[in-house]
């Protein structure tokens, strides 16, 4: 069988795209999956942007195709003469028909302002409502013209609805994955030894489950390094502030002649030592003359 890993980032982004569908309103489901990403509807209409957009598609039909012929292969007995290759199944773009695009355009244009929300706002983000992705629609060819198809952060039609940030939910197998990369994370040789290991793993949890979707697929389509980024800051987070603690603790112990912790004891004899082997180096050099 082949190698599998523990979380890859094509399952991550698939269940990423899963969970934000559940904000958005869609006239067909159809139109859930997109074939690129733009940043202006004129986009949409560019040879250049087109193009890419139809080999986007072959890729994925192809890979798809792949997939399917090795489930077969693998449940018709593992021929070793009738594996699949991956040329058999590969899509030429030039098959792909462009009427059949589908357009995902980031924009805030169907999302409330609000001016008052920063002081001194720097975004277009930072003018509009708080949202939990960054807002988009899809385009795509109906009755021969191009239409919205789909649009996030919105309840009921796309005439008759609302803005709505609260109708969604993170799918069960993306809360899972949150789950096993804070536990495989914990498991780490620099982490595991820690009491408060499980405190770490509660609070990038958390984390995740606040800002998991926040991960943008125009700008990168590696969301493992996203989330591992997310849970090591919560870590060193909850770290220092038991640190900090700590040392507060200690501080309160030795004012009222007790002994600090083991840890604040290690330290000053590793402190001690080094003023020691510092001053001994020193004296060494004057009684020799030498500077080496």
């Amino acid at each position: 069988m082949r190698k599998q890993n523990y979380l890859n980032n094509k399952d991550m982004l698939k269940e990423i795209h899963k969970s934000k569908l559940t904000y958005c309103h869609l006239v067909d489901d159809e139109y859930s999956r997109f074939d690129i990403i733009v940043n202006s509807y004129e986009d949409i209409f560019d040879p250049d942007v087109i193009q890419q957009a139809r080999e986007n598609r072959a890729s994925v039909l192809s890979s798809q195709g792949y997939e399917e012929s090795y489930r077969k292969w693998q449940a018709s007995g593992k021929r070793v003469k009738d594996k699949p290759k991956q040329a058999e199944t590969r899509v030429n773009p030039e098959d792909i028909d462009p009427d059949e695009l589908i357009f995902r355009l980031m924009t805030f244009e169907h999302v409330p302002g609000d001016d008052k929300r920063k002081t001194n706002p720097k975004t277009i983000a930072d003018r509009h409502v708080k949202v939990n992705f960054p807002p988009f629609k899809h385009y795509a060819k109906r009755n021969g013209e191009v239409q919205e198809v789909v649009r996030s952060h919105w309840e009921g039609g796309i005439d008759n609805g609302a803005f709505s940030t609260t109708h969604g939910h993170t799918t069960n197998e993306l809360a899972k994955m949150y789950i096993k990369l804070c536990e495989r994370y914990s498991m780490r040789s620099n982490w595991r030894g820690y009491t408060y290991v499980d405190e770490m793993r509660s609070h990038a949890l958390m984390q995740l489950s606040q800002i998991g979707l926040k991960f943008n697929e125009d700008k990168s389509q590696n969301p493992f390094a996203y989330y591992t980024a997310v849970v090591t800051n919560s870590f060193t987070r909850v770290l220092n502030l038991e640190k900090r603690n700590q040392n507060i603790r200690d501080d309160l112990l030795q004012e009222n002649g007790f002994n600090p912790s083991f840890s604040r004891q290690l330290d000053h004899e590793a402190a001690e030592k080094a003023k020691w082997d510092e001053k001994s180096e020193k004296d060494r050099k004057e009684a020799t003359g030498t500077n080496f």
